[in-house]
């Protein structure tokens, strides 16, 4: 990768490492058996205007690799097409903040995105509506990772602007009826 690339978020997907890079807005593919990376996709949906953070949180679900861009505060749909082609990105919410990192809830497509600056935690439907479900009043204070297990989230809080309280936090999922 470039001396101008930053690498962030990584995934694992049919032989290859996919990882987003914040400072490009690409995302590169790595054969795990070794080679060089390459560009697997880049275009305007995870760039970020000079000198912003673009594509951040990444991870692969139905074959499909999913980004955030904490700039345009986007989460972003990319399909793994024949032979690891990537298809068109498509744009599943806008409107989410500094949207950092991101898990899924379940079997579907809801995800729980972090929004680093607004100190919360955002629910986003499959239909690309979103709330928030937790904020600093739960004790989030700049969260920028998110993993799920079960039923329980973890959000590592990096305290980035607040710089009183780095912390780890945990939550239930409560699924609908």
């Amino acid at each position: 990768m470039p001396a101008t690339s930053v690498p962030n978020g990584l995934a694992l997907h049919h032989g290859f490492l996919y990882a987003s890079d914040s400072a490009l807005g690409a995302v590169w593919r790595i054969p795990l058996a070794g080679g060089a990376a390459t560009v697997w996709r880049k275009s305007p949906e995870p760039a970020a205007d000079p000198g912003n953070f673009g594509a951040n949180g990444l991870k692969i679900r139905d074959n499909a690799v999913w980004i955030t861009n904490m700039d345009r505060g986007t989460l972003l749909r990319i399909p793994i097409g024949r032979h690891g082609a990537p298809g068109p990105v498509r744009t599943v919410a806008t409107g989410l903040g500094t949207v950092d990192d991101f898990a899924f809830t379940g079997d579907d497509d809801d995800v729980l995105v972090t929004d680093n600056q607004g100190s919360e935690v955002e629910l986003v439907r499959t239909d690309g509506s979103h709330t928030a479900v937790l904020t600093a009043a739960d004790g989030l204070q700049n969260p920028t990772s998110i993993a799920r297990r079960g039923d329980t989230v973890y959000i590592a809080n990096a305290a980035y602007f607040t710089a009183t309280d780095p912390n780890l936090r945990s939550a239930r999922i409560l699924h609908r009826q």
